[in-house]
């Protein structure tokens, strides 16, 4: 990647160290079935989690049909950090269960932001991997949620397409400036343009009216007694949140193909959701708001590029993780309070906003811990790559790099 990557020198160099050339030794060391054994069931699973890598391979020389289905799901699947297009298939059809309506609409905003990106001619690899997809696909679903219009307002597509597109170029705009410091775009462009809309439609606009938002902790009281069950049921909500989903099943779905691309990554995010839970209990904000999984919506996000897709699983990443859903939490109701005040919602920028400025921190305990951007695999690939670098190098990563 170009630029500093925002962990000090020597951090970089021994992340480096441990990323580099690793596809050729995991090649010679593959643990998959030896030649003429007929696979087992086991490796046919792992061969359909993680990133897929060999289905990109498999469709390079398929129907440019085939491959765009497979470059949809990805970017389907990476709003939830993923980038597996089977679990971006389980993902469409939670939301499709859901909502068929806002399961069209996303659907519609991952395809506009993607044909939009070859349109213009954006980077093949950033495409086939699905980063010009999820913005566009948040911007899309937040369109639905907050449209007071109802279900199967068509004229509804004609902004869903127009903002879908917006993010292609805010993301082509925002990543040369962040990889300097070999930072992620993430949502940066989602944000930007949902704001935008909602203050240029206003609530009472006669062809795109919308919901106000609220704040979270005001408004009317709380019952003195909480609902233990709604409670526990909201932090699985919390993570069908993400995608604006507040359908149990639907939700369990969704956390269902985030376990398929990754066992770290769910458990992540579900400690995430509960971090997030925990931090609206602490300050009284509104039940509703715990209940419906609104209140951890932010800290899977949160605690999943912490503990498991930026940084190799350790414990210091993993209690770093637990420590950023919090303080992105109580952003988050910050901002909700704040901007609820005039009707706009806090969307994703307390994530966005706190993520990126934790990863620009400097310590040498985590710098060693941290993967440059371009090196990102799932997270699973990324602990037994470092795994196979400690066991073929005798340097402690926690000792000082020279």
């Amino acid at each position: 990647m170009k630029g500093d990557h925002g962990a000090g020198e020597g951090g970089t160099q021994c992340t480096v160290l441990w990323t580099e050339g690793q596809g050729e030794k995991e090649k010679g060391q593959a643990g998959g079935p030896r030649a003429g054994q007929r696979p087992h069931a086991l490796w046919r699973l792992l061969d359909c989690s993680g990133d897929m890598v060999g289905l990109d391979t498999y469709v390079r020389e398929r129907p440019f049909a085939l491959q765009l289905v497979v470059w949809f799901l990805r970017g389907v699947s990476r709003v939830i950090l993923a980038n597996n297009p089977l679990s971006g298939a389980l993902i469409l059809a939670a939301l499709l269960w859901a909502s068929p309506w806002q399961g069209l609409l996303g659907a519609v905003g991952v395809l506009a932001s993607m044909l939009t990106a070859v349109l213009v001619g954006q980077d093949g690899a950033e495409v086939t991997a699905g980063l010009h997809g999820y913005n566009g696909m948040l911007v899309s679903l937040l369109m639905g949620v907050f449209s007071s219009a109802g279900d199967w307002y068509w004229w509804l597509l004609l902004p869903t397409c127009l903002g879908a597109a917006a993010c292609t170029f805010l993301y082509s705009s925002l990543s040369p400036v962040l990889d300097r410091w070999d930072l992620p775009v993430a949502v940066f462009p989602f944000n930007i343009v949902i704001v935008l809309y909602l203050l240029v439609t206003r609530p009472d606009n006669p062809y795109f009216p919308h919901y106000p938002s609220l704040p979270v902790g005001a408004l009317q009281a709380n019952a003195t007694e909480l609902n233990t069950a709604q409670l526990l049921q909201g932090i699985f909500l919390g993570v069908g949140q993400i995608f604006a989903c507040d359908s149990l099943g639907p939700s369990l779905l969704i956390l269902g193909a985030t376990l398929l691309y990754s066992p770290l990554q769910a458990l992540h995010g579900v400690l995430g959701s509960a971090a997030g839970t925990l931090a609206g209990l602490s300050v009284a904000v509104r039940h509703g708001s715990l209940y419906s999984g609104l209140s951890g919506s932010t800290g899977p996000w949160a605690a999943c590029v912490w503990g498991a897709f930026f940084f190799t699983f350790s414990w210091r990443s993993h209690l770093f993780a637990i420590a950023t859903a919090f303080l992105c939490s109580y952003v988050d109701i910050a901002f909700s309070n704040l901007l609820g005040t005039i009707g706009l919602p806090a969307c994703s920028w307390a994530a966005t906003l706190v993520v990126t400025l934790m990863l620009l921190l400097t310590g040498r305990g985590l710098a060693t811990y941290r993967i440059p951007i371009g090196q990102v695999r799932s997270p699973e690939h990324n602990l037994s790559s470092r795994s196979q670098w400690k066991a073929g190098n005798t340097l402690d990563p926690d000792s000082t790099v020279v």
